[in-house]
């Protein structure tokens, strides 16, 4: 079986809609959960199955609702289809705040409900208000060896697998965990390509990034490392610019452990505006990575970048998308500029990387750049939205993937 590569993929029936085969799709399976401890509602939501299985994280926030997990479950298939990965796309999401002293009872407890997915179909991982390590210590907590075990468990040497996956999660890059970084390096590859594309020097183009968690704080260590000026940073206490290039690697020092800036230890000269502001700042590239919804109809007249790269899920609603296209806006979807966590955990369980990060950093940089790059020329050339041009690929792919049964070696 051939994958749709970035050349000649564009082969759907004429008068089909390849966006339909996501967008239209009812969820494969939904599952709605209540904690009898705290009353707190979880929702799992499988968008696709491909062969038998879905991957998909785990967030956790006040007012998450059964809609944005729908949503961001079409979007991890979306995503899983784009890179040809051999799975299908879930999430769940529950409804709690995860600063609450009782949040990791009520995430075990929703994992604990979730089992019979988490036995066999449904491969999940860190998410908005969930971390990798409390992920792994709630499944610890239920009997389960590792959030990948439904994959994992489908391997002929069970064994073998968990203990590869466990060497690739244990690799270092920059002095942290690879696959906490490496989601954040796709997003910065991701607005790397999309300045090549449009012919932007690199050192030239300007960054503004919504978000300093894994995802934000990632796309901007490796676009300062890039040489790309990184002009403004917002955490959920404002938004902080300085127009020559801040100081990236000196102000992620100052996270707690929420992602939010240490106020009073960054520096005089950098300029502190409210959370609001960083939308509005002219920069080349913005990186909504934060919140899903980060643009909606009500502000997206305020942003003022050349190009949106969408590292959060969902990041702009589709209202909102079609009125940055009118303007000329281009927008690289979630599903391509933040897949990179999803492909590389992927390829680490197949065994298509190992324990040195620079293969990994290697196939993410030259799978995400292609993809851009002929998003990129379809905008150009015709003004296709770039999320046309995605669910494109993402539906010739979903259609030579179904029926394949999934192999771990």
């Amino acid at each position: 079986m051939t994958l749709a590569d970035n050349t000649g993929w564009l082969t759907r029936t004429p008068g089909t809609d390849p966006a339909a085969d996501f967008v239209d799709r009812a969820p494969a399976h939904e599952v709605t959960w209540t904690d009898p401890v705290t009353g707190a509602t979880g929702h799992l939501v499988v968008h696709t199955l491909v062969g038998g299985i879905a991957t998909g994280g785990t967030r956790m926030r006040a007012g998450c609702t059964r809609s944005e997990v729908a949503d961001l479950a079409r979007g991890m298939a979306t995503k899983t289809a784009a890179f040809g990965l051999p799975v299908g796309g879930a999430k769940g999401g529950v409804d709690f705040d995860p600063k609450d002293p009782r949040a990791f009872g009520v995430l075990t407890r929703f994992f604990a409900a979730m089992r019979p997915w988490l036995d066999a179909r449904w491969v999940t991982a860190e998410d908005l208000g969930v971390t990798q390590q409390r992920i792994d210590a709630a499944f610890a907590e239920v009997g389960l060896g590792q959030s990948f075990h439904a994959a994992i468990s489908r391997a002929p040497q069970p064994e073998a697998a968990l203990a590869r996956v466990h060497a690739g999660l244990e690799v270092l890059a920059d002095g942290l965990p690879l696959g906490d970084v490496i989601g954040g390096y796709g997003v910065a590859q991701a607005c790397l390509g999309a300045a090549r594309a449009f012919g932007w020097e690199v050192e030239r183009t300007r960054v503004a990034i919504q978000g300093v968690g894994t995802m934000g704080g990632g796309a901007a260590w490796y676009l300062h490392e890039a040489g790309a000026k990184v002009v403004a940073v917002a955490d959920a206490a404002g938004t902080l610019v300085d127009r020559r290039g801040l100081d990236v690697p000196a102000l992620l020092e100052l996270r707690d452990e929420y992602g939010e800036i240490d106020r009073t230890r960054v520096p005089a000269h950098v300029q502190q505006l409210s959370r609001e502001a960083i939308l509005s700042l002219e920069a080349e590239v913005f990186v909504p990575a934060a919140i899903s919804y980060a643009i909606r109809e009500d502000n997206v007249h305020e942003v003022a970048a050349k190009v949106v790269v969408e590292a959060a899920n969902a990041a702009t609603t589709w209202g909102a998308e079609d009125a940055l296209t009118a303007r000329g806006v281009p927008v690289v979807p979630d599903f391509i500029a933040n897949a990179g966590a999803a492909a590389w955990a992927w390829w680490l369980l197949q065994g298509q990387v190992g324990t040195d990060p620079q293969d990994s950093f290697r196939r993410l940089a030259t799978e995400m750049q292609s993809k851009v790059a002929v998003l990129a020329e379809r905008w150009t050339q015709d003004g296709t939205p770039m999320r046309d041009t995605g669910f494109a690929l993402a539906s010739t792919n979903l259609h030579l993937l179904e029926g394949v049964e999934i192999v771990i070696p």
